[in-house]
Order: structure tokens, then sequence, then C-alpha cells
């Protein structure tokens, strides 16, 4: 009796090099800071299906919005290549990329309403 053969999965090999993943790009199309939060607005199947592994987990893992960082460090893909493939999925439609601070930094008004957040927090 020879045994039944593996069923493929769509998962990859610890050995695989970064920037294999990346196709050696380390650039963004997107300012994504650690902290900056994705979420998938509109969830596609169909989408999700057609990804390469590395990219359906954090499209997958973006349906509960998420930041960079934490999907670097729950599917243990290294930052920069979670920087380069959600930026290629926001690039898609696939993910929306939330504003983060940065996006605000030269919009006064809203610096003085963050500082006067802050005077008002008890010490």
């Amino acid at each position: 009796m020879t045994p039944e053969p593996r069923a493929r999965t769509r998962t990859r090999s610890r050995r695989i090099r970064p920037y294999a993943l990346t196709g050696g790009r380390t650039r963004t199309r997107h300012h994504l800071l650690v902290e900056t939060l994705v979420s998938v607005p509109r969830y596609d199947p169909a989408l999700s299906e057609s990804l390469m592994p590395e990219s359906k987990a954090l499209y997958e893992r973006a349906r509960a919005q998420l930041s960079i960082a934490e999907l670097s460090a729950i599917l243990s893909i290294p930052l920069g290549v979670v920087r380069v493939l959600i930026s290629d999925l926001a690039a898609q439609g696939a993910v929306f990329i939330h504003p983060t601070a940065h996006a605000y930094s030269h919009d006064r008004g809203v610096l003085e309403r963050i500082l006067s957040g802050l005077r008002e927090l008890p010490v």
C-alpha cells in the first residue's frame, strides 16, 4: 500500500528570502509607519484566493483593523516586507490605509486640538 500524496498547500518555506517576496523592492507607494492602521473595506473571497500566500495572510488578518507592526508580529513576516505587500494591496484597493498623525503634520488646527487634549489629561 502506498501512502497518499500530500495535498499541496499554499504556504511558503521559511527559507524564502524577504527580497524574493517583494521582488527586490524596499520602497512603498504609501507612507507606512509601524503604527499605521490598515483594514479591509470590502472583503472579496475571490481576490483572497488569487493572492500569493503572504499577501493573502495579510489581507485576511487586515479584516480586523490592525497596525503594520501587529501584522508583522502576528504573521512573522519582516516589517519591510509587510510594508511593501500592504502598499501593493492598497494600490489594488484591497486594503484601506488609515491616516496617521503624519498625515496631519502640517495641519495646525489638528496639532492644536491634540495639544489641547494632552493638556487636559490628568497627570
